[in-house]
């Protein structure tokens, strides 16, 4: 696993749209793997959040026969969080701004969670 091309793809990710304002690849654990985020957002705690998300998503899924979870998007005043998959053991957290067209960073998105499960 190379950290800088993780970091490259969150670059990548992030330069695509004016919409996504921070992404990171975390860990199921709630470790922060690479990040892009702003000097406001505490990288533990988005760890920590994505991690008891996507734990809640997973099973939400399993008990609710919806299969294996695809994604989880959480839409707020100010705006979304978007996790998707990144392979077995990571999940990529996408935070976007309240007026984003949601079709293009959830393209953006899963390619780059695809390229993440790819370097893991």
């Amino acid at each position: 696993m190379s950290d800088e091309m993780l970091k490259s793809i969150l670059g990548d990710l992030d330069g695509s749209s004016a919409d996504i304002e921070a992404s990171a690849v975390i860990s199921t654990d709630g470790l922060t793997i690479a990040s892009q985020l702003s000097s406001t957002m505490d990288e533990d705690r988005v760890g920590a959040m994505s991690a008891a998300m996507l734990s809640l998503g997973d099973r939400t899924a399993v008990e609710l026969a919806r299969g294996d979870l695809e994604q989880v998007m959480i839409k707020g005043d100010n705006g979304y969080v978007l996790l998707i998959h990144a392979g077995p053991d990571a999940v990529l957290t996408v935070i976007a701004h309240k007026a984003a067209k949601l079709g293009p960073v959830f393209l953006d998105a899963s390619r780059a969670a695809a390229g993440i499960a790819e370097q893991l």
